[in-house]
């Protein structure tokens, strides 16, 4: 992305939400957007991931709420850079969204994974808000986080996350830095959540920090035991034990809830995301099948659009952002794209 920047950070997103809330009150259903041929949404992660599993339940959804296909399009690379990416250089037509953690999407620049690029770049649907699990391999020794932090005060322990700017990469910064910053841990990473935690079932990397989504199937098989969830409570999920706070242990950990949703780039007709708001209220907000996944999966349902969903995912952007400058990640100050760093 080129060009001179919004001198009113994430002033276009709240634009749009502003004129949507308007606009869908008095707009008839027979003017609602139609589309043409189907939809693309790239989420860049590999297959089977936190962002493609629920992409894949939203997408049937949306397909039958605008009457068109919706095709799901796996482009991995560079801690999902490269797909979001593409979804920013494609035309500006409404026919190409991406998919990913909000803070992702808000902080690319910063980490200069993807140049003068900001939230304020996309209209933000957001559908669960997911938590981090760290687990370990089922034959590993340690039988609390207590016991593994323990061990990567002085051994080598071997993390399998989806690179630095993953949720997983992210939860294992956090933890360094709740921790001291004196830890061994060496992240190992894979082109996505699921095969991160497939190499941590297996036996190839002693632990995974990726997203209880990712995890769950894995824990209920016995192949991970889960030993702490980055929340102030604990994690229940149908068929698996409790799998308690990681404040249990780092109380001072600061904890933001990690949203995931649908962004479509900005700068396509206005009809496009008057039809997706409306779509996304009526349909989305109200799904017993998105909910069955989060109650399933270990997510939490709490969709939002337009400026409700801006105000619910800040906490994550600002934290994120801001973690980046202090582990010395962070190549653009956040205040470039409108986040004040000050008062973390």
């Amino acid at each position: 992305m080129t060009g001179r920047r919004n001198p009113f950070p994430f002033a276009r997103v709240v634009g749009i939400a502003a004129l949507v809330l308007c606009a869908s009150h008095s707009v008839p259903v027979a003017a609602q957007w139609q589309p043409e041929r189907p939809i693309n949404i790239i989420v860049p992660w590999s297959a089977g991931g936190s962002t493609d599993q629920v992409t894949r339940v939203v997408a049937p959804l949306l397909e039958e709420a605008l009457g068109t296909d919706i095709v799901v399009v796996n482009q991995p690379g560079a801690s999902g850079s490269i797909g979001t990416q593409a979804a920013l250089d494609a035309p500006r037509d409404g026919y190409t969204w991406t998919a990913n953690a909000i803070a992702n999407n808000a902080t690319y620049s910063v980490t200069g994974l993807i140049e003068n690029t900001s939230i304020e770049d996309y209209a933000v649907y957001l559908h669960v808000a997911n938590v981090p699990v760290v687990s370990v391999n089922a034959d590993a020794p340690y039988k609390d986080f207590g016991e593994l932090l323990e061990a990567m005060k002085s051994d080598t322990i071997t993390v399998g996350t989806a690179g630095i700017n993953s949720s997983g990469g992210m939860a294992l910064a956090a933890i360094g830095e709740a921790a001291g910053g004196e830890l061994n841990a060496r992240m190992v990473t894979y082109d996505g959540g699921n095969p991160a935690v497939i190499a941590a079932a297996s036996g190839e990397v002693i632990a995974t920090t990726q997203l209880a989504v990712e995890q769950t199937e894995m824990i209920r098989s016995g192949r991970l035991r889960g030993l702490a969830v980055l929340s102030d409570k604990a994690l229940e999920v149908e068929g698996i034990d409790p799998i308690p706070p990681i404040t249990n242990y780092l109380p001072d950990m600061h904890i933001a809830a990690d949203y995931f949703g649908v962004f479509i780039p900005v700068g396509a007709p206005q009809e496009v995301y008057d039809a997706v708001d409306k779509a996304w209220r009526d349909v989305i907000m109200n799904s017993p099948e998105l909910q069955a996944y989060a109650s399933d999966r270990g997510a939490v349902f709490d969709p939002s659009y337009g400026q409700m969903a801006l105000d619910r995912a800040m906490p994550v952007v600002i934290a994120e952002a801001c973690a980046r400058v202090t582990r010395g990640e962070a190549v653009v100050d956040p205040s470039e794209i409108g986040i004040d760093c000050s008062g973390n």
